[in-house]
C-alpha cells in the first residue's frame, strides 16, 4: 500500500491497529490460570466486602487478568498474614507492597502498578501536631501490622509504635486516646477518616510516596508471565483505564 495515497482516516486506524497488537503481542500463549491474589481489607485500594469486592488495586489488576485469560479469586487475611502466605506461595499475587530487601528473598516485583502517595501523619489534639520528624519521639504512632513506611521511620527503634491489622482500627484507637498519631498513605487515610466522620487533622510533616507493586511469589506458576503481566499493564495505560481509575477513586466519596 501507498502510505502517501491512504486517507489520513485510514493511516490512523491503521496505526491504532498496529499499536494494539503490539501492546497484546506475547500474551496469546499465557496459559489461562486462575490466580490466588492475597489481600487485606484498606479502602479504597483493596475493599472486600460481603457482596462486593472492588477497589483502586483490585480493579487495576481484574483489567490486567482480563487481557491474560486469567481467572482470579482472593483470600482475605491482615497485611502481615498476606505476605507470610506469599512467602509459603498460599497465595500467588499481592497488590501494593512497597519494595524492600527483605521482601526480595520471596516475592519478585514485576510491575509498579499503582501511584505513590504521601505518607501523611494524621493527628486529633493539637499537642500532637507533628511539624518535624523529631516531634515524633515521645508520641505514640500508631502503624499497620507489618507495613513499611520510610527507612529512617521504620528503622528508628526509638520511636513508640502500636500496632493494628487495618487503618479503620489505627483511627479509632487515636480517638480513645490508645495512639496520638496515625501515620498512613495519603489516599487511604483521608478515606478513612471521612468514613468513619473523625475530625483528624493532617500534620505539615509529611514524607514523599514510592510507587506501590504487583508483586507475584517466587514459588508461583504466574511468575514465568512477569513479561506478560508488564504487557497488559501497559497496554490498559495506553488505553486510558488506568488513568480513568485512578480518577474514579480520587472522586469517589467514602461510604
Amino acid at each position: 500500500m501507498d502510505v502517501r495515497n491512504t486517507p489520513l482516516w485510514l493511516a490512523s486506524l491503521l496505526l491504532a491497529f498496529s499499536l494494539s497488537a503490539q501492546a497484546q503481542q506475547g500474551t496469546e500463549t499465557v496459559e489461562p490460570l486462575t490466580v490466588t491474589v492475597g489481600v487485606n481489607h484498606s479502602p479504597p485500594y483493596r475493599i472486600l466486602e460481603p457482596g462486593h469486592k472492588g477497589g483502586l488495586y483490585l480493579e487495576i489488576f481484574e483489567e490486567i487478568a482480563d487481557r491474560l485469560g486469567w481467572q482470579v479469586q482472593y483470600r482475605e487475611a491482615p497485611f502481615r498474614r498476606v505476605l507470610l502466605m506469599l512467602q509459603k506461595g498460599e497465595v500467588d499475587v499481592m497488590l501494593g507492597p512497597l519494595r524492600t530487601d527483605g521482601r526480595e528473598d520471596y516475592m519478585t516485583f514485576v510491575a509498579p502498578a499503582f501511584p505513590p502517595e504521601r505518607r501523611l501523619f494524621f493527628y486529633l489534639d493539637a499537642e500532637h501536631r507533628i511539624t518535624r520528624y523529631s516531634d515524633l519521639y515521645g508520641r505514640t504512632v500508631g502503624v499497620l501490622d507489618g507495613a513499611t513506611y520510610f527507612s529512617r521511620f521504620d528503622r528508628d527503634g526509638d520511636l513508640i509504635k502500636e500496632s493494628a491489622p487495618h487503618y479503620e482500627n489505627l483511627m479509632l484507637m487515636m480517638e480513645k486516646g490508645r495512639v496520638d498519631v496515625v501515620i498512613a498513605p495519603e489516599l487511604v487515610g483521608l478515606y478513612t477518616i471521612r468514613r468513619l466522620q473523625l475530625p483528624a487533622q493532617v500534620a505539615p510533616f509529611f514524607v514523599p510516596g514510592e510507587r506501590s507493586w504487583i508483586a507475584v511469589s517466587d514459588k508461583s506458576p504466574a511468575l514465568k508471565y512477569a513479561d506478560d503481566i508488564r504487557a497488559a499493564l501497559k497496554l490498559i495505560e495506553r488505553e486510558g483505564i488506568k488513568e480513568n481509575l485512578v480518577l474514579k477513586y480520587l472522586e469517589q466519596p467514602a461510604q
